[in-house]
C-alpha cells in the first residue's frame, strides 16, 4: 500500500473541499465554482437553508422517529437523500410535502425511505426487492401481476410493521410542535433530519431531548424500584428533573437509557421508568 504524506497547506486544501462538497453539492453541476461563485452561492443559499430547512423522518405515526434521513440514506429509487430536491426558496403548503429525484431519468416523484437490514433492503410482499419494482407512483413490481404495491411486513425495532410506517417530510415550525429536537442551524445541503451523532442511531436505541438540542426541565410521573423484584414501587412525581439526549438525572440517581422505556442506574437495584407527562 502506498503512504502518501501532506503537509499543513495540503491538509488544509482537503478539508476546504470537503467543506465547499458539503455546502454545494452538485448544485455546481461537477465544475468547480471560483471563489468569487462560491461566495455568491454562500451568500444566496445558507440564509435560506436556515429558514426553509426541511427534516425528513421515518415513523408510525403518532410514535416515535425509528429513523432520520441524512444526506447519503437511499431513497426507494436506490439514489441519496441529497440527489433530491431539498432546497425551497418558499417552502409549499401542499402535505405531504415531496422531494423528487433530480437524477436525469429517474421517475421517483418523493423521496421514500426503504428499511434495510445490515445491507440489504426489506423485500415485499411480493418477495422481490426494491429494485424489482417501478420507482415511478404505485411501486409497482416488475417481475410479477399480483404485486399491488411495495409493502414490507419486516417488523421494524419499534414493534411495527415496515407498511405501517410513513416517511414524513416537514418544517422547523412543524418539527418543533411535535416536541422533535431540531438542532443548530447548518450551511450544509440536504441534511434532512440529522441533529447530532445520536440522529445516527435507529429510533428505539436513541432518546433525544426535544426542542433545540439545549438542556430543558421536565416534568414526568417516574416509578422507582429499589431493590428486588418483590420489594415495593414507590411512585413519585418528579417536577424537576433535567433531560439532555439520553441522559436523565432523576431525585439525584444518575440514570443511563436502554433500549426499553426503562432507565438502569450504575446503583445495583435502582431502576426508574419514565411514565407519562403531567401538568
Amino acid at each position: 500500500m502506498e503512504r502518501i504524506c501532506l503537509d499543513k497547506s495540503a491538509l488544509r486544501a482537503v478539508d476546504d473541499y470537503c467543506e465547499y462538497k458539503r455546502i454545494v453539492g452538485d448544485d455546481d453541476g461537477g465544475q468547480l465554482f471560483t471563489p468569487e461563485e462560491y461566495e455568491e452561492y454562500k451568500k444566496r443559499m445558507l440564509p435560506q437553508r436556515a429558514k426553509n430547512r426541511l427534516y425528513v423522518s421515518v415513523g408510525v405515526p403518532g410514535g416515535i422517529d425509528c429513523k432520520l434521513v441524512g444526506p447519503e440514506t437511499p431513497c426507494f429509487c436506490s439514489h441519496r437523500y441529497k440527489q433530491h430536491r431539498t432546497d425551497f426558496e418558499v417552502v409549499p403548503c401542499e402535505r405531504p410535502l415531496s422531494l423528487p429525484c433530480q437524477v436525469s431519468g429517474c421517475h421517483c416523484s418523493a423521496y421514500q425511505y426503504v428499511p434495510r437490514i445490515g445491507t440489504n433492503p426489506v423485500r415485499c410482499r411480493c418477495k422481490h426487492f426494491p429494485q424489482d419494482h417501478s420507482e415511478a407512483a404505485g411501486r409497482l413490481c416488475k417481475k410479477c401481476s399480483s404485486c399491488t404495491g411495495f409493502e414490507s411486513p419486516s417488523t421494524c425495532g419499534c414493534g411495527q410493521p415496515g407498511f405501517a410506517h410513513q416517511t414524513l417530510v416537514e418544517t422547523k415550525l412543524e418539527r418543533e410542535s411535535r416536541g422533535r429536537p431540531t438542532g443548530r442551524d447548518v450551511p450544509y445541503a440536504a441534511m434532512g433530519g440529522l441533529t447530532g451523532f445520536s440522529s445516527l442511531l435507529d429510533g428505539y436505541l436513541s432518546l433525544e431531548a426535544g426542542g433545540s438540542g439545549e438542556n430543558r426541565k421536565c416534568s414526568r410521573y417516574v416509578t422507582i424500584s429499589f431493590g428486588m423484584a418483590k420489594c415495593s414501587t414507590v411512585r413519585k412525581a418528579v417536577k424537576s428533573s433535567w433531560c439532555f439526549e439520553a441522559r436523565w438525572r432523576v431525585s439525584k440517581i444518575p440514570c443511563t437509557f436502554t433500549s426499553t422505556r426503562s432507565y438502569i442506574s450504575p446503583q445495583q437495584g435502582i431502576k426508574a421508568t419514565i411514565g407519562q407527562p403531567f401538568d
